[in-house]
């Protein structure tokens, strides 16, 4: 039998707050790689895809208030998991934050990992996050709402990765409350050698309850700031007006935003106009007013985000709206490279994001109108999906001229979407996966082993 390694909280807690930015990359890369094969294997039917089992919820009353239990297993080539996890809704009595437990297994069912998922599933849902934060050109001013883990593990991974750049964290919550004053605590208490190491040290932070006087023109000013808007509450009602970010004046800045706090259908935190905003084709001709661009979809991390969250639900989207983040991710690498290193030369795949703002149906176009085949799995056509299959089929040999077309197509479309997911508006929503947990806790069961953290049996 294969050693079982069994984390406490206080052992994730070790481990998680001890990793350092290279440490995070290679997190990143792993579940990077496991989210790709869970979105573009659906894409293909495969065996993979077709056996990936589907969560089950269960909500019940219980004396210290409402609460929802998730189910959630999970298998991938690598192994097998189940996390088991209580969220306390809104308004209840006792401990707000997730409680319960991961188990992972090699392919045979053979346990090698027992694990509290209460700092974990924050984390990994941050990491998952960072796939897309790592991507921005330009963090100067993060705003966040909410004060529990997630927030916590959103705000801590953004510092990590642009702490040199960011000049401002924002911290808005419904009150002054002492979890609110722990979070804040937690952040300006690290070490200040990690600060100057990460290049966050001069970085000055804020917190705004709804109870202060000026609350209605700090919080407009703090979300129009903002380069990264981190949604981190089980509101039933939206943060904020939408007219903040939906007027012409809160349009000219692009922004990154992930609402990862409301995972039902009663609960949201954007408002649908601002949903309804991202996904519109918006047309061209007449005065054309500078604003960032848009992509005409939104990110999920699956697509039962359109059936479970208030937001898409509200919105009245539909699946062509939406695209998985792991079928993106690795083919924004890809681009992002070549990009990075003048790989392609010709101008016209240069277009300044000014120069598809006079075309806005472009980005659109690039990213949903291509068709391609539809699979069981996924009733959406996908370009990003069409795009990834003339990738593969060129790799390993010399384009010869007859492939020139679909190279220089291939080309403009990776380019376009790279440069919507660093300097668009990109909206990310997420109610959590899995294959998340298995990605993750399973890294994590090595490097607790590599770190000699936790209790390891050698004869479960």
């Amino acid at each position: 039998m294969p050693p079982l390694t069994i984390l406490s909280d206080s052992d994730v807690k070790r481990i998680l707050h001890s990793l350092t930015k290279s440490e995070i990359e290679g997190l990143q890369q792993a579940l990077r790689k496991s989210l790709s094969d869970y979105s573009t294997a659906k894409l293909s039917e495969d065996e993979y895809a077709l056996t990936q089992p589907e969560r089950t919820v269960i909500e019940s009353e219980k004396s210290n208030g409402k609460s929802t239990t998730l189910f959630m297993p999970s298998t991938s080539a690598e192994g097998l998991g189940l996390k088991v996890v209580t969220l306390p809704t809104a308004g209840s009595i006792g401990n707000a934050t997730p409680q319960g437990a991961i188990t992972i297994m090699e392919n045979d069912g053979r346990p090698i990992g027992f694990i509290n998922a209460e700092e974990l599933t924050a984390f990994r849902t941050a990491l998952a996050s960072s796939l897309l934060m790592t991507r921005r050109s330009k963090v100067k001013t993060v705003t966040v709402f909410g004060a529990g883990k997630q927030a916590y593990w959103h705000v801590r991974l953004a510092l990590l990765l642009h702490g040199p750049t960011i000049r401002h964290v924002y911290m808005i919550n419904h009150e002054f409350s002492t979890r609110a004053k722990d979070f804040f605590k937690s952040l300006l208490g690290v070490d200040m050698e990690i600060k100057k190491r990460e290049g966050w040290s001069e970085t000055k932070f804020n917190m705004l309850a709804e109870n202060y006087s000026e609350y209605s023109r700090l919080l407009k000013q703090q979300v129009r700031d903002a380069d990264l808007i981190f949604c981190m509450t089980p509101s039933t009602k939206p943060l904020f007006h939408h007219e903040i970010l939906t007027k012409p004046s809160g349009r000219l800045k692009a922004r990154l935003i992930i609402a990862v706090g409301s995972y039902k259908k009663d609960m949201i935190e954007l408002p649908h106009e601002i949903i309804q905003q991202a996904v519109k084709v918006h047309g061209h001709g007449g005065h054309i007013r500078k604003r960032a661009e848009e992509g005409g979809v939104i990110l999920v991390d699956n697509m039962k985000c359109l059936e479970e969250t208030g937001e898409l639900t509200r919105a009245g989207l539909e699946a062509h709206h939406v695209v998985e983040i792991g079928e993106i991710i690795m083919l924004d690498d890809q681009f992002a490279h070549e990009e990075d290193e003048s790989a392609i030369e010709d101008e016209e795949l240069r277009a300044s994001i000014d120069g598809l703002d006079i075309n806005r149906n472009s980005l659109a176009q690039a990213l949903k109108n291509e068709g391609g085949s539809r699979s069981r799995a996924s009733s959406r056509s996908s370009s990003f999906s069409s795009l990834s299959r003339r990738s593969s089929s060129l790799l390993g040999r010399k384009p010869q001229s007859s492939d020139l077309a679909a190279v220089r197509k291939e080309s403009k479309d990776g380019e376009q979407m790279s440069r919507w997911l660093s300097k668009g508006n990109v909206i990310y929503k997420s109610v959590g996966l899995g294959v998340m947990d298995l990605c993750v806790g399973g890294e994590i069961v090595r490097m607790a082993r590599e770190k000699g953290v936790g209790t390891t049996l050698n004869d479960f």
